[in-house]
């Protein structure tokens, strides 16, 4: 039997601003693409406009950089306010070199730069501003899920909230999941047997990951102006226990 992902990018999203209502612009692009929510469908949302619609807004005008971000900066060749962002959004500076900083950032994932960003933000010389991570990435999914599935009478839809870090041993930057709402993040298949009746000993699937990558292939990374992507006909889990799964226990971490 065959099998069938559709992936859509919905064309022509507007600029979303603090306050701005997600499901209502969401809903106005599918309608406007000739697309309808369907059961089982999984939205893969941009960090960015969820964190720009909660007005996650930093501004370096109201940053006064400790010494220990002065420090920071000074090795990492980074503005000093920047730096004291950075560590703000932290838990714990893990590596550094001259422009990147890796991070435990406070909800727990390894990123670069406590995933502040400055990309695709309209900005005054005079007021210069940055975007944080959305406070709670999870109750931002589970949120625009419930709205989404009342205001198209749909009984499970499934949300993925991504960004885009690189990774310990490859090049490149990837999407990744940095908040769910509906399914199973990860799918432990440990026991399961494979083709020749071996059991799995250690394999677990990180679906939203998954999800988050194959959208990004449709968002980009520049002007490309998608951030919402709908996807139909993947298999999942319905489930609520959020994205918490995805994070490997430091312990475990050979990376660090």
């Amino acid at each position: 039997m065959s099998k069938k992902l559709e992936i859509t990018a919905l064309p022509d999203f507007p600029m979303v601003e603090p306050g701005d209502d997600l499901p209502v612009m969401i809903q106005a692009s599918l309608d406007a693409a000739g697309l309808t929510l369907e059961t089982g469908d999984c939205l893969v949302i941009a960090q960015k406009v969820i964190s720009k619609s909660e007005d996650r807004y930093a501004y370096f005008k109201d940053i006064v950089p400790s010494e220990e971000a002065k420090a920071l900066a000074e090795k990492a060749h980074k503005d000093p306010r920047l730096a004291q962002l950075i560590l703000d959004e932290s838990k714990e500076v893990i590596k550094h070199r001259p422009g990147a900083v890796i991070v435990e950032h406070r909800l727990g994932y390894v990123h670069a730069n406590a995933g502040i960003d400055q990309s695709n933000i309209a900005n005054d010389p005079n007021n210069h501003r940055v975007l944080l991570l959305p406070i709670d990435p999870d109750a931002s999914a589970e949120a625009l899920r419930q709205a989404l599935q009342t205001a198209t009478n749909t009984d499970h839809l499934n949300i993925v909230i991504s960004d885009s870090a690189g990774r310990a041993w490859r090049n490149g930057i990837i999407g990744f999941a940095i908040g769910t709402a509906g399914f199973t993040p990860v799918v432990d298949e440990v026991g399961k047997k494979d083709l020749f009746g071996r059991s799995l000993e250690v394999t677990q699937i990180a679906v939203a990951d998954e999800l988050a990558a194959a959208a990004s292939l449709l968002m980009g990374q520049a002007d490309n102006g998608a951030p919402v992507v709908l996807i139909k006909g993947a298999t999942l889990q319905a489930d609520q226990t959020g994205s918490k799964s995805l994070i490997r226990a430091k312990e475990q971490d050979l990376f660090r």
